[in-house]
């Protein structure tokens, strides 16, 4: 899990890569899509609808399984979304002879409590990425929309990376309530050293992550870029780190770090602006305090409102191979 663009479909490919998980590279937004636009899935009325949905999803068809059986125990044993989850990937895990799974969704920094409460032997790997470069690859894509008003050049790089920033705290704030569950991984340390950074992970999963089996094996993103720069070039696609201090100019960056300043430091990314440069504005100040507050309040409308029934469940039919249309935020 992490904030859209810090390398999650990256970490995930990894991990299946290594040889030690069920392969699976679908779509399970259980908590995100399904449950917010059906209700409860301890109904059993709501649980058949949120079975018929995702029936129809490439998520689906991606695992391989009879859809019979599948939804047989869906309906008599799952009571929340974890138990979704669950027997899901139990099922796609036995079917390939695995021992272990794992799933792949960046937005589960906003359901990790959810999660656990639900998978109590649950692991959480949340990797973080800095925020700048963040800012950069959102703002290319489009994959974050600021408020109407925020649209211009400079505010809505600013935007984006407070929404880095409210990602971030989010994944945090959940893994710090289960702690010898959760780590945490630096985008950067696993592009510039990937060796110690698997083998560290490795250790906390007790799982062996051996980095020229992972290599060669090639999944997904290890063979197949889906950098927001990849039409620019092979050269462009292999400079994934610190992008931003050739493609930000000097007022952007200061922008960005006087408004995320404190969030890039607590995740270890030193500012390169000075204190002068870094005075913030009363614009920036006001969107510091108004988009974690507007962040907050959407997500929890969506989940504790009839407002969530009008989730889009077109995102059911994205490619789990996450293009850069795939990876919009989903709010």
């Amino acid at each position: 899990m992490g904030c859209h663009r810090s390398g999650t479909n990256l970490l995930y490919d990894m991990l299946l890569s290594s040889g030690g998980f069920a392969i699976y590279r679908g779509y399970l937004p259980i908590y995100k899509i399904l449950i917010p636009r059906f209700g409860s899935i301890e109904n059993r009325a709501n649980r058949k609808r949120i079975l018929e949905t995702w029936l129809r999803s490439k998520g689906f068809r991606r695992t391989g399984l009879d859809a019979d059986v599948l939804s047989a125990r869906i309906l008599d044993e799952c009571r929340s979304g974890g138990d979704f989850i669950r027997v899901v990937m139990d099922s796609v895990a036995s079917s390939q002879q695995m021992q272990r799974w794992a799933v792949y969704d960046p937005d589960n920094v906003q359901h990790a409590e959810r999660v656990k409460r639900d998978i109590p032997n649950a692991l959480f790997v949340h990797i973080i990425r800095d925020g700048r470069d963040i800012a950069l690859s959102l703002k290319k894509m489009g994959g974050f929309a600021p408020l109407p008003w925020d649209r211009g050049q400079t505010d809505s790089l600013v935007a984006t990376s407070l929404y880095w920033a409210w990602m971030v705290r989010k994944g945090r704030e959940h893994g710090g309530k289960f702690r010898g569950d959760y780590i945490e991984i630096r985008y950067e340390d696993l592009i510039t050293n990937p060796e110690a950074t698997l083998a560290s992970l490795g250790s906390f999963l007790s799982q062996d992550l051996d980095y020229g089996r992972i290599q060669r094996a090639g999944l997904g993103r290890l063979s197949e870029t889906n950098s927001s720069f990849r039409e620019e070039g092979k050269s462009e696609q292999l400079k994934p780190v610190g992008r931003w201090k050739e493609r930000l100019t000097p007022e952007e960056i200061a922008a960005i770090e006087a408004t995320v300043g404190q969030s890039l430091e607590e995740n270890g990314y030193p500012l390169s602006s000075s204190a002068g440069e870094r005075r913030r504005s009363l614009r920036y100040s006001s969107m510091q305090g108004l988009y974690p507050a507007f962040l907050n309040s959407k997500l929890w409308l969506k989940l504790h409102t009839p407002i969530g029934r009008f989730s889009n469940l077109s995102a059911l039919e994205l490619e789990d191979e996450v293009s850069p249309v795939a990876q919009s935020v989903q709010l």
